[in-house]
């Protein structure tokens, strides 16, 4: 793995587009309802009473944006990472853009790609195992 950082720039790139994605994202679950929206929801758990792998994002947004950092772990942990991670990209976004500040690169080789890419799909299966467990089966989880 090798780590190396761009030259002091102000250059909208990648980075900067998540983190602006993310801040619009955050200002939307902040100060508009989406979830109390009458076509919102996951049509999976309406149609057939189980949560799909995304079910709780929605919480998860709303709650992080409002600060309960808790709370959005309760709905879905691996959403909660995700949401707290584009929270951080918004603010080095900021920071990049208002004090051309250099760009971290990060570059992996094909053996560290494969085992990024099995931790990808090993926390994938286990956040979803959890939102099965907490969804269908909350007493396992509530003792």
């Amino acid at each position: 793995m090798t780590l190396t950082w761009s030259p002091r720039d102000r250059r909208f790139g990648v980075l900067d587009a998540l983190g602006l994605a993310a801040l619009c994202g955050f200002a939307v679950a902040r100060w508009v309802p989406v979830a109390r929206l009458p076509f919102w929801g996951c049509t999976l758990r309406k149609l057939t009473g189980w949560p799909c792998p995304g079910c709780g994002l929605t919480r998860v947004a709303d709650r992080l944006a409002h600060g309960n950092v808790a709370g959005a772990f309760e709905a879905n942990p691996l959403g909660a990472m995700g949401g707290l991670l584009m929270a951080g990209l918004s603010g080095w976004m900021m920071l990049h853009m208002a004090f051309a500040l250099p760009s971290p690169q990060l570059s992996l080789d094909d053996r560290e790609a494969r085992w990024v890419r099995r931790g990808l799909v090993a926390a994938v299966a286990l956040n979803y195992l959890f939102v099965l467990l907490h969804t269908r089966f909350p007493h396992l989880l509530h003792g």
